[in-house]
């Protein structure tokens, strides 16, 4: 694609004889003797460079080059000038211009001057959209987030990718098991092979096993073609069972066969086909009370757990929320052709304050509705859901027997920053570690609230 260049000079001689220089190079050259117009064709048009004059009536060149690179900073600017000082030129480079040629402009330095310009450009051009590769991939492969609770899944992911343990991916609808079961396949040395994932709760239990072990041609009624199951379409890579919880009864003994032994037996087929898979299974369900109550085999149990790996709910991950979000915002913002909105502090403050019982998916939910809703040029209150704006996190159980009491925020925070304080036995660097504070915010609480220690706290103003 030709590149294009938009020369700036209101001498229209001048204008046309740079622009037959440039055109020489084999670049498209846009050409105008206004200013403002200059400013209208780059913020509607692309490109890959600017050439200004700085003496013009309607507007300095120094003037010009701020307010483009204001609009476009992408866009590299050159600046020419027929005085040649090096106040001129100083300034010019303090407002951001990418080169600085003196009257008369040599035709030959002017196209080295381009021919840089543009090739910068390109560069940052690939560079940015290498990043957003890097960023989008990153989110679809693993999990965003540094609180403590997600440095322990990321470690336990590096873990188990080094082997082909059986993993049972545990966590709340919404949490990103899914997301956990990618990481560790593309974390594997089988990364280069398929992974297949099948929702066992979507798949009617008439049609699972023909689904995960095929079937032969006249197995059954529709079956006009034979078809290779799930496990032998993930030969040689990761076979994703999300939902296990929620696998017929009469299903599990087959599954367990086919953990065992590594063969599966099409429907309606006389003989078994052998598979190389690395099985990982998710599901909601606290599998250990469902094998107490017989709805879950154990042996089938302690088959899919060799290790577990626990994916904690949102609201147990502090600050990860504002890891999240603006993740999210550009999303969105780039989907829908818009800049990039900000998240000022009060409604960071409010996301915080909310619990997320949709944890991750409510909370992407939520940004793409606020994106979706916004008029200005940063998420407002009443851009957010009506439930998250109403919420109030002002109620605090104190004992089973106070349980309809209602106490303040200030008095919730005091109990629990003294209960973390009391678990890790008066450690103030490992309290402030699980609070998500640093250590001088949390000896200015534990001031506030006059706590010494791991005895009671007293009341504020107590003696």
């Amino acid at each position: 694609m030709q590149r294009r260049v938009l020369v700036v000079d209101d001498d229209a001689d001048q204008c046309a004889l740079l622009a037959s220089s440039i055109a020489r190079l084999g670049f498209a050259v846009t050409t105008t003797t206004s200013p403002r117009e200059g400013l209208e064709l780059a913020r509607n048009e692309d490109f890959a460079t600017v050439v200004t004059d700085i003496d013009m009536d309607e507007m300095s060149g120094i003037e010009l080059c701020e307010r483009l690179l204001g609009m476009r900073p992408d866009v590299p600017v050159i600046v020419i000038t027929g005085f040649g000082s090096m106040e001129t030129a100083i300034a010019a480079m303090r407002v951001g211009a990418y080169d600085f040629l003196s009257k008369p402009v040599d035709s030959k330095l002017i196209g080295l001057s381009v021919a840089r310009a543009v090739k910068h450009h390109a560069l940052q051009t690939e560079l940015q959209r290498l990043r957003e590769v890097v960023i989008d991939r990153t989110a679809s492969a693993s999990l965003i987030g540094e609180s403590r609770a997600m440095m322990t899944v990321h470690d336990l992911i590096a873990r188990v990718a080094q082997s082909d343990a059986s993993t049972l991916i545990q966590g709340e609808t919404g949490t990103g098991k899914e997301l956990v079961a990618r990481a560790i396949h593309d974390a594997s040395d089988r990364r280069k092979g398929p992974f297949v994932a099948v929702n066992c709760a979507a798949v009617p239990a008439q049609l699972l096993e023909s689904e995960l072990f095929g079937h032969v041609r006249g197995a059954f009624t529709d079956a006009k073609t034979s078809r290779p199951g799930l496990f032998v379409q993930a030969n040689g890579g990761t076979l994703f069972l999300d939902e296990i919880g929620e696998l017929p009864i009469e299903m599990q003994p087959k599954l367990l066969r086919a953990l065992q032994e590594r063969v599966v037996r099409p429907v309606g087929s006389e003989s078994e086909v052998r598979f190389d898979v690395r099985i990982l299974t998710a599901t909601h369900r606290d599998l250990e009370s469902e094998t107490d109550e017989r709805r879950f085999r154990k042996d089938l149990y302690y088959r899919i757990n060799v290790v577990k790996i626990e994916v904690p709910p949102l609201r147990d991950r502090g600050s990860d929320i504002l890891t999240l979000t603006p993740y999210f915002l550009k999303k969105f913002a780039a989907r829908a052709k818009r800049p990039e909105l900000t998240l000022p502090s009060q409604v960071a403050e409010r996301l915080l304050t909310y619990d997320w019982p949709g944890n991750v998916r409510e909370l992407e939910n939520c940004v793409e509705r606020a994106v979706a809703l916004a008029r200005f040029d940063q998420i407002t209150l009443d851009d957010l859901p009506e439930k998250i704006r109403a919420y109030r996190a002002d109620r605090f159980v104190l004992s089973a027997d106070k349980a309809d009491e209602v106490v303040s925020l200030e008095s919730v925070e005091r109990a629990y920053i003294f209960r973390v304080l009391k678990l890790v036995h008066g450690n103030k660097t490992r309290a402030a570690h699980l609070l998500g504070l640093d250590r001088r915010t949390l000896h200015r609480k534990l001031d506030r609230y006059a706590i010494t220690g791991v005895d009671e706290p007293l009341a504020r103003g107590a003696k």
